[in-house]
């Protein structure tokens, strides 16, 4: 099954989530440069703290026994600061640290020598550069899994929707690169079945094409919810995490016409999307 992550800074939501198939809880340390890369766009920017990975750790300790979870933290781009960064992380009880926008394999190993073995390092792919160098860090023994992010990516890219980067191919090259060296991966995010500008079902179908072992849940799983009441209030998670679940297996016994059948639907609703989005774009000029 691909890996759900959940971000979150909320630890009733986080165990209720775990107990509902979530297996990473995603806190969001990464602050800096976000905002000038990410401020015009409609995207969640987070505003985690160390505090809150002490509360999430504490809280899945009090569960491991029965729900297998673990905590995932993003730190800063690598900085003069990213030593002690990863230092007061690790104390506070990650098991995965997602290194973002790098641009060098050099900023990889260094981060993964500060890690020291002692937490999984996942680098997060979503630079120019960070594609260069994209077999040199795939390389790495150090380099547990890697994670490509769509979002700053297309941005760099100078695409216009984020999901280019799943229908010309983008993706699908990259992930052969990541396989070559035998690592799992994941990439973007997820919407409920049902939703998003393309739908959830394209989007799944091509991470079981492609071997994809991890995905993000969008905020269609939360919808903003700061408390348990809210979710509750929001949306019904554990249907909405088993809806998820069935139409992952079903795809899974996709044959591989039907598989190219998706792939197809996803490039011509993509499509789609960007001419909307240019069209608007246009009109707010």
């Amino acid at each position: 099954m691909i890996d759900l992550f959940l971000i979150t800074n909320q630890p009733d939501i986080a165990i209720f989530a775990v107990k509902h198939g979530v297996s990473h809880i995603f806190v969001d340390l990464e602050i800096i440069g976000k905002h000038a890369r990410q401020g015009h766009l409609d995207t969640l920017i987070s505003k985690h703290t160390i505090q809150d990975v002490q509360a999430i750790r504490t809280e899945l300790d009090g569960v491991r026994h029965a729900h297998k979870a673990e905590l995932l933290v993003r730190i800063n781009p690598w900085s003069e600061n990213s030593e002690n960064e990863i230092e007061s992380v690790i104390e506070s009880g990650a098991d995965w640290i997602m290194l973002p926008m790098y641009r060098t394999a050099a900023e990889v190993g260094n981060f993964c020598a500060a890690v020291a073995g002692r937490a999984r390092c996942i680098p997060l792919i979503e630079t120019l550069g960070a594609c260069e160098c994209l077999e040199e860090v795939a390389a790495m023994p150090e380099v547990d899994k890697l994670f490509i992010g769509l979002n700053d990516l297309h941005i760099e890219m100078r695409r216009t929707f984020m999901f280019e980067l799943l229908a010309d191919g983008t993706v699908e090259r990259m992930a052969n690169v990541i396989k070559k060296y035998g690592k799992p991966f994941g990439f973007g995010g997820i919407a409920r079945i049902g939703e998003g500008m393309v739908t959830a079902e394209h989007i799944l179908g091509e991470h079981v094409r492609l071997s994809s072992s991890a995905v993000i849940l969008s905020r269609t799983f939360h919808r903003h919810s700061q408390s348990i009441d809210d979710l509750h209030a929001n949306l019904d998670f554990g249907k909405e995490i088993e809806k998820l679940r069935l139409s992952e297996q079903l795809i899974s016994k996709w044959s591989q016409e039907l598989f190219q059948d998706n792939k197809q639907a996803l490039v011509n609703a993509t499509g789609k999307v960007v001419l909307k989005m240019r069209e608007l774009r246009e009109k707010n000029l």
